[in-house]
């Protein structure tokens, strides 16, 4: 994403494939900048599977973007089943990105 990309831009720009559950730019704890990734979150998985297809290595506000099905860190113990919502793991995103 372009140095001034936001969590708004990234929802704007991924919402045209379905319905987005949440959009985050990645941010370092100690200075709040942009670590350069972010995750998108949709509803149905169909619908992230869509985004990869359409997004990946694509130019997003001046940036090629990588956008990837995101893989669940293990969990510890038992699990349930795995539902509907898939969340897209996106990196390439400027170091200046904000969750505005």
């Amino acid at each position: 994403l372009s140095f001034d990309s936001t969590d708004q831009d990234m929802n704007g720009h991924f919402a045209k494939y379905g319905k987005i559950v949440e959009a985050t730019v990645a941010k370092d704890r100690e200075t709040g900048s942009s670590r350069g990734f972010g995750f998108v979150t949709y509803e149905d998985a169909r619908d992230a599977e869509d985004a990869v297809r359409q997004l990946d290595s694509t130019d997003f506000m001046g940036r090629q973007i990588f956008v990837q099905l995101s893989r669940p860190k293990p969990e510890m113990g038992g699990g349930g089943g795995g539902g509907g919502i898939a969340k897209l793991f996106v990196r390439g995103l400027s170091f200046d990105s904000t969750d505005q």
